[in-house]
């Protein structure tokens, strides 16, 4: 592995830590994503949830620690961190999962909860939602639930550009149960759904066409144009010379006979 490829693959894995470690920090604010951006002054990093005002805290004592434990921890330099509230927190995945994970932790049926929740999903607006919820549900043994409705993409691009999936844990006496969400926002738009607009192309106006000259007297005005003053122009063509009529073929002598020779 080159150099280059080895410090993307750092940079990565410090991302993704850096996001878990964010998440675990911020998660009674309700955690609604992450993004890291590298300046020529610094790092940006954004924390986006429900509640700002606790990831900030007092007089900005919360986000001041959260910064020098960033700095010390993965080794940033010039760290800037600010919180922003979430625009719509139904649909946004992170936040949803975790209010999924809550209300199983507070004693809901996982159905009731999977339920309430894609309704409240839904009503704000998306095209379609799935909610995933795994673990020991109901006895000793593992389970697998889905919640869906709507349209959902599982594979190919519109599912990579066009879904936003959050994750979130719920810790229960039986076990550790995983909540997954995946969430079609309202401004998505399928491939089938794309159509191209017919282009109207402008006739040419009415006068252009009537006063258009037939292509072979412009082409003769222009030569007449083109050609100097002074010089001859070529004569037409001689008519070819009438031919003669052939004369007609001499009758042969006729022979004398003894009567007339006497």
């Amino acid at each position: 592995m080159t150099t280059i490829a080895r410090e993307m693959v750092e940079e990565r894995v410090r991302r993704m830590l850096v996001h878990d470690f964010v998440r675990k920090e911020v998660a009674r604010a309700g955690f609604g994503g992450l993004s890291i951006q590298r300046t020529p002054l610094g790092t940006h990093v954004r924390i986006q949830a429900e509640r700002p005002g606790i990831v900030i805290g007092r007089k900005g004592v919360d986000i001041n620690r959260l910064t020098e434990e960033l700095e010390r921890t993965f080794g940033y330099e010039n760290l800037q961190v600010e919180a922003a509230e979430v625009e719509t927190w139904a649909l946004n995945p992170d936040v949803m999962a975790s209010k999924v994970a809550n209300t199983l932790e507070r004693g809901w049926n996982y159905r009731r909860a999977g339920n309430s929740m894609l309704q409240r999903i839904m009503g704000a607006g998306a095209r379609g939602c799935q909610i995933t919820i795994a673990g020991k549900l109901t006895g000793l043994r593992h389970r697998t639930e889905k919640f869906i409705e709507g349209h959902i993409k599982h594979c190919g691009e519109p599912a990579l550009e066009l879904m936003k999936v959050g994750y979130a844990q719920a810790k229960l006496k039986p076990g550790t149960i995983g909540v997954k969400v995946v969430i079609m926002p309202p401004d998505a738009k399928l491939p089938a759904e794309i159509t191209v607009e017919p282009v109207a192309v402008p006739e040419p106006p009415a006068e252009a066409v009537e006063g258009e000259e037939a292509p072979e007297a412009a082409d003769s005005e222009a030569d007449a144009k083109a050609a100097p003053d002074g010089e001859a122009q070529p004569e037409a063509e001689a008519a070819p010379a009438e031919t003669a009529p052939k004369a007609a073929p001499k009758e042969p002598p006729a022979k004398e006979t003894k009567e007339d020779s006497k």
